[in-house]
């Protein structure tokens, strides 16, 4: 594998903000409400573009979880008392003071995840957002009464929140899978253990104070990180008002995770891994699809479950997009996420690092053609060179697994049925992309694309006001939209004599 070196320090006039940032964020776990010391070896928190060692966290145990188990069940009883109109306005609270605060969350994002501050910037204000959006939900909760077909009663129905709710968050966007799911379970009454990612805890403890600033009930609220997850998990789903598990991370973790809560029938959603067909049939305009792949590519440098993984194209624009695909990722800039000229972020790890490289050059071995990168980075950093491979086959595992790099994967299609036909040919079924000037086509297309989320000449499918989620081995239940908060209620139903 060719390899190079990249500058990956913080410019000099960024590191006294960034201390300054870092000396403000809590280093211990919150624990129903309170920053309280915990019993495992502190965790380090490292900067992937450098290895370098930002602080260390608290490392939270299995004892420490079932220590305040029970004060959330008790504080969730009360949480669950306050007025709709009195949650609403905390989340309100704690949407205004999120986006008070996105410049101090965007720099510490980008110091423990890697990605550009404008991109750290955008996922502040778009996490925020499900603080609003579901706000605005807390008060809609409803219910029905009808009369039942016989005419002997009435059916009243009514929602109620779950209980405690457990919630796992990835790294790749540390705000907005946060707020995604803390927003709906506090919304319909819950209380919340939420496990972030060992590499981005930081950003998930500065938005957990923000909702201890707006208000929350104070016990109602558990944002803990931990060396031993699946420790954290088996305690978790021991407690008896743990009702509710909500995950969003690999297929292979989520369908483990599924297997435990089985064991006590929990309430399950899965938000898990994609493989997205990036369709470009003959008639599509390729300045739209050219602007689109590089959104839906490289947002998080390709860090993300919606990333465009198989760029399917028509074999009369085929060479075309590869070579104007190239032309724009050329002009990406690696560097520190801190500088403003950077767009081009490293990747998490070392690991992530090595995993692509290695699904570039098993590709190349294949048959594909690398128009542009291929290329690795040596040394402390995570960097990937962004990479267009033309003609890629269709049984490389370039194009059968997540590639969460920038790696751009092209393969030539003669038709729109055997464009369908590969983009289907996947065990998974988050997202999906079509570029057509015909809108007839592209709602058919659409409609057979076996994904639970499509976007018609558009790169960027992502909406607080929009249900997320997949079909197939991608996961089950919905994100955000009105479907959101449905996941964390329980529906009642109460019968009653009629009356005349």
């Amino acid at each position: 594998m060719t390899t190079t070196n990249l500058p990956i320090a913080a410019p000099a006039a960024d590191k006294a903000k960034a201390q300054a940032v870092l000396s403000n964020v809590p280093r211990q776990c919150l624990m129903a409400g309170s920053w309280s010391a915990t019993s495992g070896e502190p965790i380090s928190v490292t900067d992937p573009a450098n290895g370098e060692v930002l602080l260390t966290v608290g490392n939270a145990t299995a004892g420490d979880l079932l220590a305040v188990l029970d004060k959330m069940h008790l504080a969730q009883k009360k949480w669950a008392k306050v007025s709709p109109r009195d949650r609403a306005e905390i989340l309100r609270k704690s949407f205004d003071l999120m986006v008070q605060r996105a410049d101090e969350i965007a720099l510490l994002m980008t110091l423990e995840s890697g990605k550009t501050l404008i991109e750290a910037r955008n996922e502040v204000v778009y996490a925020a957002e499900f603080l609003r959006w579901f706000s605005e939900e807390t008060v809609r909760i409803g219910g029905e009464l009808r009369t039942a077909p016989s005419g002997v009663h009435r059916i009243l129905t009514v929602k109620q929140p779950i209980g405690i709710t457990y919630l796992i968050t990835p790294w790749n966007f540390p705000a907005a899978m946060m707020t995604r799911k803390i927003g709906p379970a506090l919304a319909a009454g819950n209380a919340a253990v939420v496990k972030p990612a060992t590499e981005t805890p930081l950003t998930a403890f500065a938005i957990a104070q923000v909702f201890l600033d707006a208000g929350v009930e104070p016990g109602v609220l558990t944002v803990l990180t931990t060396k031993d997850p699946n420790g954290i998990t088996d305690a978790a789903f021991s407690h008896p008002e743990v009702r509710k598990l909500s995950f969003t991370g690999s297929t292979p973790i989520g369908r483990m995770l599924l297997e435990k809560a089985a064991g006590r029938i929990l309430r399950s959603s899965m938000e898990l891994g994609g493989n997205g067909p990036f369709i470009v049939m003959e008639d599509a305009d390729l300045d739209k699809a050219i602007e689109g792949a590089m959104i839906a590519k490289m947002r998080n440098c390709g860090q993300a479950c919606t990333a465009a993984n198989r760029f399917i194209i028509h074999t009369k624009v085929h060479d075309e997009f590869v070579s104007r695909l190239s032309g724009e990722m050329a002009k990406l800039k690696p560097g520190h996420g801190t500088d403003p000229a950077t767009t081009l972020a490293p990747l998490v790890s070392r690991k992530a690092h090595d995993r692509v490289s290695q699904l570039v050059a098993d590709a190349l071995k294949r048959g594909g053609n690398a128009a542009l990168g291929a290329v690795g980075t040596e040394g402390p950093g995570a960097f990937y060179a962004a990479t267009v491979l033309g003609d890629v086959p269709k049984d490389s595992p370039l194009v059968g697994e997540e590639i969460f790099g920038p790696v751009a994967a092209i393969t030539r299609v003669e038709s729109e049925s055997e464009a369908l036909e590969f983009a289907n040919d996947t065990e998974f079924g988050l997202v999906g992309y079509v570029f057509t000037e015909d809108l007839n086509r592209g709602l058919r297309m659409a409609e057979q694309i076996e994904t639970g989320m499509v976007g018609i000449n558009r790169g960027l499918v992502s909406d607080p006001a929009a249900p997320f989620g997949g079909v197939k081995q991608s996961g089950l239940g919905r994100e955000g939209g009105f479907e959101g908060i449905e996941e964390f209620l329980e529906t009642k139903y109460i019968s009653i004599p009629n009356w005349s």
